[in-house]
C-alpha cells in the first residue's frame, strides 16, 4: 500500500472532529449520511461523512441542554417479577411485583442493538413523562410494565436534537444555511424518534449510533428527541449508566390502547374497480 495513503486513513480518523464545518453541503445531508454508512462504509468513514460529523458537532453548540442534578425521569419494562407469598412459614402462592431496582437498568455487555447504543454498550433511555415511558415500550392490552422513577445524581449536558427545527422541512431549491441546518437535525431528530422493532436491520441504527458516539467522545452526557408517542413527551439516552439510580418501581397494566391514523401514500386501484371505487 502507498505510504501516502496509509497515513491519510489514520491521522483523518483521529482528528475527525477537529476539521469541522459550519453549514451543511444540503438539506438532504442526513439522508447521505444514512445511505453511506449503512450501505458503503461504517469503520473507516469518508470525507463527506467525515465532514458531515463535523458539521453536526458544529452546529450543535445551540443545542446544548442542560439537566441538574436531582431531575426525575421515567423509565419502564415490559414484565414483573413474582413475590412468594408465605402463610405460617408455608409458601401458598406468589403474586406479581415490579422488577426489583437491578432488573430497570441494562446490564454492561447484554446491551441488545438501540436508536443511540450499538449491541453490548448499554446506555440508560428514560423519559420525561411517564405517559411516554409507558408507550415508548409498546405494550397490548393486559400487558404488565414495571414502572421506575429514576433520579440524576450529577449536573449533565446533553444536546437536544429537537430545539430549533420544524417537525417537516422539504425545499425544490436550494434553501439558505439556516434552512439548511434546521432541515439536517429535523431529520436527525426524526431517526431518533423512530420507534424500535423486532423487523429492523441491524444496519438501520447505525447512522444514529455514529452520531451518538460523536456526541459521547466530545464529552457530552447523552442525547434527547422527541418521542413518536404523544407530542409532548421527550426521551433522553444517557451514556453512562451511572449517571441516574433508580427511586422506586411501581407495576402497571395496559388498559386501552389509542391510535391514529393518516393516510401516507395513494390509493391503488384495481383495473377492474377503478371507475367504481373513487
Amino acid at each position: 500500500m502507498d505510504c501516502r495513503k496509509r497515513c491519510f486513513l489514520i491521522p483523518r480518523e483521529i482528528q475527525l472532529i477537529e476539521d469541522v464545518n459550519s453549514e451543511f453541503k444540503s438539506w438532504r445531508s442526513y439522508f447521505d449520511f444514512a445511505g453511506a454508512t449503512k450501505y458503503q462504509r461504517r469503520y473507516i468513514r469518508d470525507l463527506d461523512t467525515d465532514r458531515f460529523l463535523g458539521t453536526v458537532l458544529s452546529t450543535s453548540k445551540g443545542r446544548e441542554r442542560p439537566i441538574p442534578k436531582e431531575t426525575i425521569f421515567w423509565r419502564s419494562q415490559l414484565g414483573y417479577d413474582l413475590e412468594p407469598v408465605d402463610v405460617d412459614g408455608e409458601h401458598i402462592s406468589e403474586l406479581p411485583r415490579a422488577f426489583r431496582f437491578g432488573r430497570m437498568k441494562p446490564v454492561p455487555g447484554e446491551a441488545k442493538e438501540g436508536r443511540a447504543n450499538p449491541k453490548g454498550i448499554p446506555y440508560l433511555y428514560v423519559a420525561t413523562q411517564k405517559e411516554t415511558a409507558l408507550s415508548e415500550v409498546r405494550p397490548w392490552v393486559g400487558s404488565s410494565i414495571s414502572l421506575a422513577q429514576v433520579k440524576i445524581l450529577r449536573d449533565v449536558v446533553v444536546i437536544d436534537c429537537s430545539m430549533k427545527h420544524p417537525s417537516e422541512s422539504f425545499y425544490l431549491d436550494k434553501p439558505d444555511p439556516e434552512k439548511k441546518e434546521s432541515a439536517v437535525w429535523s431529520d436527525i431528530d426524526r431517526a431518533f424518534s423512530e420507534p424500535v422493532t423486532p423487523s429492523d436491520g441491524v444496519a438501520d441504527y447505525v447512522p444514529t449510533q455514529i452520531i451518538a458516539e460523536v456526541f459521547r467522545t466530545n464529552g457530552f452526557d447523552g442525547i434527547a428527541y422527541r418521542s413518536r408517542f404523544g407530542k409532548k413527551g421527550f426521551n433522553v439516552a444517557l451514556f453512562d449508566l451511572a449517571i441516574a439510580e433508580v427511586i422506586n418501581c411501581s407495576l402497571y397494566e395496559a388498559k386501552d390502547l389509542s391510535f391514529y391514523f393518516e393516510q401516507s401514500g395513494n390509493t391503488h386501484f384495481s383495473k377492474k374497480h377503478s371507475d367504481t371505487l373513487r
